[in-house]
This record gives C-alpha cells, sequence and structure tokens, in this order.
C-alpha cells in the first residue's frame, strides 16, 4: 500500500520562507494564553532548539492522548483543551508549539486508507468513514534539514496496549491507527531522525502545505452534512470509548527504551 513519499528539499529555505514558517495563523493560534502558559511551565525556551523540539513531541504525542474530536480543522488552543487528538488536530497543535518556540515547520498533507482506522474504529463508524481519509504529518526545519514528524499520533500507553496484544504479530503491521512495518519497533521516539506510525497506509500524497488553514481550505475534512452531525455528537464518542477500551485492556507495559 506504500507509495513514493515527496521528500523535501535539501535546499536551505531563504529567510522569507523561514519567516513565513513561524507565522501565527487561525488554527495555529499559538499567543493564546493556554499555550503560552504550557511553553513557560514546562521551561521549554530554557532548551537548546533539539530539545525544546523533543519535548513539545513527547507531549503532544503522550499527553495529548490519542483519540477523536470534533473535527479536523480545530484551532491549536482547543485541541490543547480537548487534551486528545489524532493525526490532523495533533498535527496542527505540534505545529502552534514550534512556532510559538521559533521553530520552522510546516504541513504535509496526504489520505489514507481507512483500513489503517479498522479495530481503533468498528461497526456504524467504520462504515461511513471514507475510503480514504485525510492525514497529515508535521515537517520542521532544524540543523539545516527537514525532519518528518508522524509518530506522534499513538500515545505511548495505547502504542503499549497494541505491542501487547499484537506480541506475535511479525512483519508489516495495519490497523487500530498503525500502519508499520514492525509494530515492536516503529520508530515513534524522537531521536533527532524522522519519526513515522501510519506512512504505510498513505495511498494519496498531497504535498506541502505553509500551514494546516491551507490544507484544509484546499482539501475540507473528513466528514460533512448529515454524516458530519452524527460524528460530532454520537460516533466519535463511540470511537473514543472503544479506543480508551484497548488502551485499558491490558495492564501498563513499559516501552523499551529502545522503541
Amino acid at each position: 500500500m506504500s507509495i513514493e513519499i515527496v521528500k523535501a528539499s535539501s535546499e536551505r529555505p531563504t529567510a522569507e520562507e523561514v519567516a513565513l514558517w513561524l507565522q501565527p495563523t487561525r488554527l495555529l493560534d499559538y499567543s493564546n494564553p493556554s499555550i503560552q502558559q504550557l511553553i513557560e511551565s514546562r521551561g521549554w525556551m530554557r532548551m537548546p532548539p533539539a530539545e525544546r523540539l523533543g519535548a513539545a513531541y513527547d507531549f503532544v504525542r503522550d499527553e495529548i492522548a490519542f483519540g477523536y474530536n470534533t473535527s479536523d480543522d480545530l484551532c491549536a488552543s482547543q485541541v490543547l483543551r480537548d487534551g486528545i487528538g489524532q493525526c490532523n488536530t495533533k498535527a496542527t497543535l505540534l505545529m502552534a508549539l514550534f512556532r510559538a518556540m521559533d521553530i520552522p515547520c510546516r504541513l504535509h498533507g496526504f489520505t489514507i486508507d481507512k483500513r489503517l482506522q479498522k479495530g481503533a474504529v468498528t461497526g456504524i463508524a467504520y462504515l461511513l468513514a471514507p475510503q480514504s481519509i485525510i492525514h497529515s504529518w508535521v515537517e520542521a526545519w532544524l540543523d539545516n534539514r527537514w525532519f518528518r514528524l508522524e509518530g506522534f499520533i499513538l500515545d505511548r500507553r495505547y502504542l503499549d496496549a497494541l505491542r501487547f496484544q499484537f506480541s506475535a504479530c511479525q512483519g508489516p503491521f495495519i490497523g487500530y491507527g498503525a500502519a508499520t512495518p514492525d509494530l515492536k519497533s516503529a520508530p515513534v521516539e524522537w531521536r533527532a531522525c524522522d519519526t513515522f506510525i501510519q506512512k504505510e497506509g498513505i495511498n494519496r500524497d498531497f504535498g506541502f502545505f505553509d500551514t494546516p488553514d491551507d490544507f484544509y481550505a484546499r482539501l475540507g475534512v473528513n466528514l460533512s452534512g448529515p454524516k458530519r452531525w452524527l460524528f460530532q455528537n454520537f460516533i466519535r464518542h463511540q470511537m473514543n470509548r472503544n479506543v480508551e477500551r484497548i488502551r485499558e485492556q491490558v495492564p501498563k507495559v513499559a516501552s523499551p527504551r529502545g522503541n
């Protein structure tokens, strides 16, 4: 299922591009007091840039639990208030944190095959989902290169539960919100390298976007009309309960620090 992904140029961005990738937007509302307070309370701005990036990445990955918000196109401060997120909403929050901390970033837009969600999404929710689901990851400019960051989607406890439940799995794994060549050693930790957890489910590449606002203005969101209303008011709550059952159905197991 994996397709060839368009890679960023290795050329250094211009000063104008860097300035653009630091700007706030309606969705990247990093001047919101809740986001500024978070950054200050964690002391992230006192860290070197690579550690600053890693701290924000770990926060979005593990302290914003994998779950389903009311829509893809929420502003970052709303995602922070929700305390849960999926690929698109977590990406918006991570981008807002990066820009607030002087780390230039942009969005890379895709669609993924809905088979990737099977297990995490069940029943009528799965039937209503489009075959190709809007997906995104964050690309951050640091140390004269682009870092492709997608591994923040599944929080550690949820990923631990999948590894526990599918401990006998060898080779590629797709489902439950993951699509990776090896579930046990999926590259999700920030180690000054790219991170991925759904990359193998991508079926279309839309390229780069300066902001998530641009991405949704062009492509819209995953659901509209009556399906959107049903999702927001009923279906997503069932989906989140299912995700929590998966997270809680096994003992809390610690991920090997090598993963």
